[in-house]
């Protein structure tokens, strides 16, 4: 059972590595599309190889051992970022021959809020005042949107009224969550784009001010496994959210172009939405969605408790 539960981890992480290479392949060609050209077509069949051609070029450029950086500190870093995205797959929740986690919302919870970390001591490590203003922007953004994030997931865990994830199958075979938790699952999202540092609220990356933030001293090999944690990061919350709200069943191909359309919605958002202003996104968290999903959790825990609801 070891060997099939150690082989089966394997696959997972191969092709949660092979899909962030095309996931970067489709954006790109979805940006090409938004503004009016082609993206990458030249190297292969529409372009099919360029994700191995990147990952060519990154992992074979010279790494520059800079001067006044904490090297180890400053080398592990990325590692430790990749890891912790390829960690938070065993989320996935299989019926057997793999991980089955009976409190698998606080394995989540851990998961995202070892990312934090990740981000504070890349900035910090850097030794550069771009890196560490960047980080601190991203700090503050997540913490603050991973409250938030919580109170919103918790909204729906109270229909399950348990921790393990493969509930959400069994109480969405008839009707999806997200018909009757419209709200919270729009603000689900939103929080998602800020959690993953993504546009418009892209701030720990702003380019025109912070030369693109926290990661502007690391690149070739490094900055690639910066790259692949984030961009897994992405998919995950798209598989998160449509396991929370659109219904779940690991056995259906629908799951996939479920997943696949919020990947979408991610890319598009990015291609047409500008930059936020960071005053506004703090007011946002802090004034309207931590609030409303607070008064959310409430309102459901009102209904179940004084009416006898049963969900």
């Amino acid at each position: 059972m070891s060997i099939i539960l150690f082989i089966g981890s394997i696959i997972l992480i191969l092709m949660v590595l092979m899909s962030v290479a095309f996931f970067t392949l489709f954006e790109r060609k979805i940006l090409g599309y938004v503004q009016i050209r082609k993206g990458p077509n030249k190297l292969g069949l529409i372009g099919l190889f360029q994700p191995f051609s990147d990952a060519i070029k990154l992992f074979t450029k010279e790494n520059l051992k800079l001067l006044k950086i904490n090297f180890y500190i400053y080398l592990l870093c990325p590692m430790f970022s990749l890891f912790n995205s390829l960690l938070i797959w065993m989320l996935i929740p299989y019926y057997e021959n793999l991980y089955f986690f009976n409190l698998g919302f606080l394995f989540l919870l851990s998961c995202l809020g070892m990312n934090v970390y990740m981000l504070m001591i890349s900035g910090w490590s850097s030794n550069s005042n771009y890196t560490l203003l960047g980080s601190l922007r991203g700090i503050v953004q997540v913490i603050s949107y991973e409250i938030s994030l919580v109170m919103i997931m918790l909204n729906s865990i109270i229909f399950l009224m348990d921790y393990n994830l493969i509930k959400f199958d069994l109480f969405q075979q008839n009707q999806w969550f997200i018909f009757f938790l419209f709200f919270s699952s729009f603000m689900m999202f939103v929080s998602m784009l800020a959690e993953t540092n993504r546009s418009p609220f892209d701030f720990a990356e702003g380019e025109s001010e912070l030369v693109s933030g926290f990661n502007i001293e690391y690149g070739g090999s490094l900055f690639a496994l910066l790259f692949l944690g984030e961009y897994s990061m992405i998919m995950f919350m798209s598989f998160l959210f449509s396991m929370m709200f659109l219904g779940f069943n690991m056995s259906s191909l629908f799951l996939f172009f479920k997943v696949l359309f919020l990947i979408f919605m991610f890319i598009l958002i990015r291609g047409t939405l500008p930059r936020y202003r960071y005053d506004k996104l703090m007011y946002l968290n802090w004034k309207i969605y931590l609030p409303n999903s607070m008064l959310l959790i409430v309102l459901f825990m009102s209904l179940k408790l004084f009416m006898n609801c049963n969900f």
